[in-house]
C-alpha cells in the first residue's frame, strides 16, 4: 500500500511579486506597524521587494544595512558601582556622621576619627554590595539569536551572520534551529515551533502559510508568523525576515525591560523615611545642646564635643550591618526551602506580598501533559492509574473484552499511540517518551494499561502514513499484522479487539474530533460497529464540547480496516472514541492557594494559554470560582489604563496575554496599593518580572532573560515554595521591626542621657563618643543580629500582610521606642546623678558613675533583647532554648562589657574604671527596670490596652 504524501505549503508559482516596489518604496514604519500575519504570501513577498525564490541580492542587502541597521539587540549603559557609592556617600546620615569625623580631627580626637570613619566606609560597602548587580538581562537576550542562519541569497543558500539578516532576507529554519529575526512563514511542511518561552503556549505551535483574517490576533494565534529566540522542534520551513533588531518582539520585550523602573522595597522606603526622622532629631538636638552650651558658658570644644557624641548617638551606625546580615540569613533558610534569593531586599518585601501573579504552566500544574480523560461514543470515564491486577485483566480478556471499559480505553489508546511520532526510551527501571507533549502523554498513559510503543510497534507496524496539517487538522498511519509468533498477550487483545487477523492492515487517523466526525460513517459502541446517527453525532460532539470547556485539549480516534486493494484513506471511517489531555496542577498547589487567602493574599493567575484551559485549572486549584471574570489579551488590548485599574482587584485570571499585557496588570496592581510577586519563566516575562515588587523566576524551566531579571529564584517551579518563601519573609520582615525597636530605643535612651545631664550644673555628659560608638556597634549590634533570626511568632500566616503605606514607626514601634527609650534614658539619668552626686568611687579611686552609666545602659539592653523575641507574647510563654544565638549573643555582650571595664588595655581607650563589686550589682538590678517595661508593654496589648 502507497500513499502521496500531501505537498509542502508553499507561496504560489509566481514567485516574484506583481508590482515592482523598491527599496525607496520601503520605510521603517511601514514595516514596523504592518500587519504581517493579516497579508498572503504573495503580499508579504510584494510589500518586502523581494522575490521569494531568489531572495536579496548584494546590493539590496548592503542598501537595507544602511536604512533599518544590523540584526541586534542595544542595550543601556548599567549604572557604575562608583555611581552607587557615591550615593551611598551623600546620604544625609553619611553626610552627619562625616560632619562629626572632621570635628573629631580638628580637635585631635584620632581614635575617635579613626572609629568614625571606619564605620561610614563599613556602611558604604555594605550598600555597594547590596546594589549593585550587574544588569545582564540585555545580554541573556542576546544570546537568544543564532549565531548563523541559512539564507536565500541571489537564488543561493548561503551560511551567514544572524545580526546580518535585513528586512526582506529569505530564511530556512528547520528542526533545531532558532528563529533569527521576526518572519513571516512562506513554506511549511509539517513547520512545528516551540514559542513558550515567548508566548506562555504550553506545546509546540504548527505553522502554516495561510492569512489570518484577524489583525488582532494575539502572538501566540499568529500561526503563520515565526519570532525571534523561538526553536524550531519538527518540521521544515522557509520564511521572509519582517522586523529585525529591536522591531522584533523580542527587541520590544528588550526595550520594555530598559524602561521598566524598578520600586523601593517597603523597608527600604521605611528607612529612608527613619533616615530623614533621625536627621531632623539630630538638629533639633544638636541645636538645644548649643543652646545649653551657650547657656552655661560651656568651653567650645566642649560644645563641639558633645555636637559630635550627639550625632554619633542620633545615628544607629549598626543598622545597615544588622538589616544585611538579618537578609542575608533569612536568604539562607529560603534557600533551604527552594527559594534562591538573587537581591537581598526582595527578603522583607516577600512579607508584605498582597498579590501573587502567577503564570499558569510549570508553577500551578506539573508542565506534564496527562491523559485524565477517556471518551467512547459519548460515555465518558475518568482515567487514572491502574494496578497491576488490571494490566492482567487486560492480556486475559476474553470475548466480553469489546464490551468492557477497560477494553474500550485500551482501544482508543492503542490507536492514538500507534498515530504518533513519539519514541519511547529506557530511563532507569522505567521508560521515558521523547516528542510532541501531547503524543508524549498518550504513550505515558498507554504504559499504564501495558500498551508500549514499541510493542504495538512490533505487532502493528507501520507502512505509511498521511502527516498532520492544520488544514485537515488530523493525521493518519496505516498499519499490517506481523506474524503473531513474537505477540505478547497484550498485544494479542488488542488485535482481537480490532477484529484483525494476520497480514491485515488498519489505518488509524487522531486529530479533533469535529475533523474526525465529517469522514466517519460509523461509530464503535459497547462492543459493536454501528451506523454513524445523528443523534449519536450530537452526542458525541456534546461530550467533545464539555471536555473542551473544561480546559481539557481533546484528540479524537477513528480507524479503518483494509481489505486487499482498498487504498482509501480518511473515508468511511469508524469513530471508536476521544482523550481529554491537560497539564494538571500540581497536588500542593490547591492548599498553597487556600494558606495565601488566609494570610490575606490573592493569587493571580497570568499566562499565554488559553482561556478555557487557564479558567479550569484556576477554578480546580481555587483561584477562581464559576461565574468570575476572566480577561484575555483581546479584552486588555480594548481597555484604557484607568479601565484596568479600575477591575484589576476584581479578576484572578488573565489569559492569551503579551508582555506589555503582563506589565500593564502588574502596574495597575501596583497602582491599586498592592505588593505585587510576579512569576515567569519566558523571555515575554523578564518586563513584568523587573517591574514587579518581587519577581520570581523558575529555577528548572526559566530562561536565562528572566532569572536575571527577577529577585527570586524558586529552584523546584512551585507556587507552593513562593507562599513558603511569604512566610519566611513575614517572619524576617517581624524580626526588623525587633531589632530597629532595640536599636532605636537604644539610642533614644542615650540622647536623653546626654541632654538631661546637660543641663545638671557642674556635671559633664557621661559617655564619650568612643562608648557610644562601642554601644551601639558591639553590645548593642551583636544581640540584634540575633533577633534576625528569631522563629515566626504564633499565626504569622493568619492575618493580613503589613500595609505597604504604613510608617515605620506603626503598629506601635514609635510609642515602644518613646517609652522604652525614656525608661531606659531616665533611668540612666537618675543613676548618673545619684552616683556623681554622692561621688562614688571606683575600685581605683577614680570617680565611678560615668562607667556606672556606661555599664547600665550596656545591660539594660540586653533585658530589652530578651523581652523582644516576641511583639506580643510574654517572654516566660516561649521556649527559653528557641533562639540559642540571642542567648550566646546576650552571654558575649556581657563578657566584652565586663572586659571593657576591668581591663586597663580598654580602661583607657574608653576611659572607663573597674567598679567595686556593690556597683556592678546595682547596675545590673536597676537594668532589669528595662525587661519588665517590656513585658508591661506586651500585656497592655494582650488585654487590648494598647493596640
Amino acid at each position: 500500500m502507497t500513499l502521496t504524501e500531501t505537498p509542502t505549503e508553499t507561496v504560489s508559482a509566481k514567485a516574484a511579486p506583481t508590482d515592482e516596489r523598491t527599496l525607496d518604496n520601503i520605510s521603517l514604519a511601514e514595516i514596523a506597524q504592518a500587519d504581517w500575519h493579516a497579508l498572503s504570501v504573495d503580499a508579504a513577498l510584494n510589500r518586502l521587494a523581494v522575490d521569494g525564490k531568489r531572495g536579496l541580492n548584494r546590493t539590496e542587502v548592503d542598501e537595507r544595512h544602511v536604512k533599518f541597521g544590523y540584526n541586534e539587540l542595544k542595550e543601556q549603559p548599567i549604572k557604575s558601582a562608583w555611581a552607587i557609592l557615591w550615593e551611598q556617600l551623600t546620604n544625609p546620615l553619611v553626610l552627619l556622621l562625616i560632619a562629626a569625623a572632621i570635628v573629631s580631627a580638628l580637635l585631635g580626637k584620632v581614635i575617635e576619627l579613626i572609629a568614625i570613619i571606619a564605620i561610614v566606609v563599613l556602611n558604604a560597602v555594605l550598600g555597594v554590595v547590596q546594589e549593585y548587580r550587574a544588569e545582564k538581562a540585555m545580554s541573556e537576550l542576546k544570546k537568544m539569536a543564532a549565531p548563523l542562519v541559512r539564507v536565500r541569497r541571489d537564488g543561493q543558500l548561503v551560511d551567514i551572520p544572524a545580526r546580518e539578516l535585513v528586512p526582506g532576507d529569505i530564511v530556512l529554519l528547520e528542526a533545531g534551529s532558532i528563529v533569527p529575526a521576526d518572519a513571516r512563514v512562506i513554506e511549511s511542511a509539517n513547520l512545528r515551533l516551540e514559542e513558550a518561552s515567548l508566548t506562555g503556549e504550553s506545546e509546540p505551535v504548527n505553522k502554516s502559510i495561510q492569512a489570518i483574517a484577524d489583525k488582532n490576533a494575539p502572538l501566540g494565534d499568529r500561526h503563520n508568523m515565526v519570532y525571534l529566540g523561538t526553536s524550531v522542534t519538527y518540521g521544515r520551513g522557509t520564511a521572509v525576515v519582517v522586523k529585525t533588531g529591536m522591531e522584533t518582539e523580542l527587541g520590544r520585550i528588550a526595550e520594555l525591560i530598559q524602561s521598566v523602573e524598578t520600586e523601593k522595597t517597603p523597608l527600604q522606603r521605611r528607612i529612608a523615611e527613619l533616615g530623614r526622622v533621625l536627621i531632623i532629631a539630630a538638629l533639633v538636638v544638636m541645636g538645644i545642646s548649643f543652646g545649653i552650651g551657650l547657656l552655661t558658658e560651656m568651653a567650645l570644644e566642649d560644645v563641639l564635643l558633645n555636637a559630635v557624641a550627639i550625632a554619633v548617638a542620633v545615628v544607629p551606625e549598626g543598622l545597615p550591618a544588622v538589616i544585611t546580615v538579618a537578609l542575608a540569613l533569612g536568604a539562607q533558610r529560603m534557600l533551604r526551602r527552594n527559594a534562591l534569593i538573587r537581591s537581598l531586599p526582595a527578603v522583607e518585601t516577600l512579607g508584605s506580598v498582597t498579590t501573587i501573579c502567577s503564570d499558569k504552566t510549570g508553577t500551578l500544574t506539573e508542565n506534564k501533559m496527562t491523559v485524565t480523560v477517556i471518551d467512547v461514543a459519548g460515555n465518558t470515564s475518568e482515567f487514572s492509574e491502574v494496578d497491576a491486577d488490571s494490566l492482567i485483566a487486560l492480556s486475559r480478556m476474553n470475548g466480553d473484552a469489546r464490551e468492557s471499559t477497560l477494553g474500550a480505553q485500551a482501544m482508543v489508546l492503542a490507536g492514538s499511540i500507534l498515530c504518533t511520532d513519539v519514541v519511547i526510551e529506557s530511563e532507569g527501571q522505567g521508560y521515558k517518551a521523547i516528542g510532541d507533549p501531547t503524543e508524549t502523554a498518550l504513550a505515558i498513559a498507554g504504559t499504564r494499561l501495558g500498551l508500549y510503543k514499541f510493542d504495538l510497534d512490533n505487532t502493528l507496524p507501520r507502512v505509511d502514513e498521511l502527516p498532520f496539517d492544520s488544514d485537515r487538522k488530523r493525521m493518519t498511519t496505516v498499519h499490517q499484522m506481523a506474524s503473531s509468533s513474537d505477540t505478547t498477550s497484550t498485544m494479542e487483545q488488542i488485535v482481537r479487539l480490532f477484529g484483525m487477523q494476520e497480514g491485515e492492515a488498519i489505518s488509524f487517523t487522531k486529530g479533533a474530533v469535529d475533523s474526525l466526525l465529517g469522514i466517519s460513517t460509523h461509530v464503535w459502541l459497547n462492543g459493536t460497529i454501528t451506523p454513524m446517527t445523528p443523534e449519536l453525532h450530537k452526542r458525541i460532539a456534546d461530550a467533545n464540547d464539555n471536555l473542551a470547556q473544561n480546559g481539557l485539549r481533546v484528540l479524537g480516534l477513528a480507524y479503518r480496516q483494509h481489505t486487499a486493494g482498498d487504498t482509501a484513506l480518511e473515508h468511511n471511517l469508524t469513530f471508536v472514541g476521544m482523550v481529554g489531555i491537560i497539564d494538571p496542577p500540581r497536588i500542593e498547589v490547591k492548599e498553597a492557594v487556600h494558606v495565601a487567602k488566609e494570610a490575606g493574599i490573592r493569587p493571580v493567575m497570568i499566562t499565554g494559554d488559553h482561556p478555557l484551559t487557564a479558567y479550569a485549572i484556576a477554578r480546580d486549584i481555587g483561584i477562581v470560582h464559576e461565574g468570575d471574570r476572566i480577561l484575555t489579551g483581546h479584552d486588555l488590548s480594548q481597555m484604557s489604563k484607568e479601565d484596568l485599574e479600575a477591575v484589576v482587584e476584581d479578576v484572578s485570571v488573565y489569559a492569551r496575554v503579551t508582555p506589555e499585557h503582563k506589565l500593564n496588570i502588574v502596574q495597575a496592581i501596583q497602582s491599586r496599593g498592592h505588593i505585587a510577586a510576579m512569576t515567569g519563566d519566558g523571555i515575554n516575562d523578564a518586563p513584568a518580572l523587573r517591574r514587579s515588587n518581587i519577581g520570581v523566576a523558575m529555577g528548572i524551566t526559566g530562561t536565562a532573560v528572566s532569572k536575571e531579571a527577577s529577585n527570586m529564584v524558586i529552584t523546584d517551579d512551585n507556587f507552593a515554595t513562593i507562599v513558603s518563601a511569604v512566610e519566611e519573609g513575614r517572619t524576617i520582615y517581624d524580626n526588623a521591626r525587633r531589632f530597629i525597636k532595640y536599636l532605636l530605643a537604644s539610642n533614644t535612651g542615650e540622647l536623653i542621657v546626654l541632654l538631661v545631664t546637660q543641663l545638671i550644673q557642674g556635671m559633664t555628659i557621661p559617655l564619650t563618643t568612643l562608648q557610644i560608638l562601642w554601644m551601639n556597634l558591639i553590645t548593642d549590634g551583636v544581640p540584634a543580629l540575633a533577633l534576625g533570626v528569631e522563629q515566626s511568632e504564633k499565626g504569622v500566616m493568619r492575618r493580613k500582610p503589613y500595609d505597604p503605606d504604613e510608617s515605620l514607626f506603626g503598629q506601635g514601634l514609635g510609642r515602644h521606642i518613646l517609652i522604652i527609650g525614656a525608661l531606659l534614658g531616665l533611668t540612666g539619668v537618675a543613676l548618673a546623678y545619684w552616683s556623681w552626686s554622692n561621688d562614688l568611687r571606683a575600685a581605683n579611686g577614680a570617680p565611678a558613675w560615668n562607667t556606672m552609666v556606661f555599664m547600665f545602659l550596656t545591660i539594660a539592653q540586653m533585658g530589652h533583647a530578651l523581652g523582644l523575641r516576641s511583639h506580643r507574647e510574654s517572654f516566660f510563654s516561649l521556649n527559653f532554648l528557641g533562639n540559642k544565638m540571642l542567648l550566646a549573643s546576650v552571654v558575649f555582650t556581657i563578657i566584652v562589657q565586663l572586659l571593657a571595664i576591668y581591663t586597663p588595655f580598654f580602661n583607657n581607650i574608653f576611659g572607663t574604671n573597674p567598679l567595686t563589686l556593690q556597683q556592678l550589682v546595682l547596675c545590673i538590678v536597676l537594668s532589669t527596670i528595662v525587661f519588665w517595661g517590656v513585658e508591661l508593654e506586651k500585656l497592655a496589648m494582650r488585654r487590648g490596652w494598647l493596640s
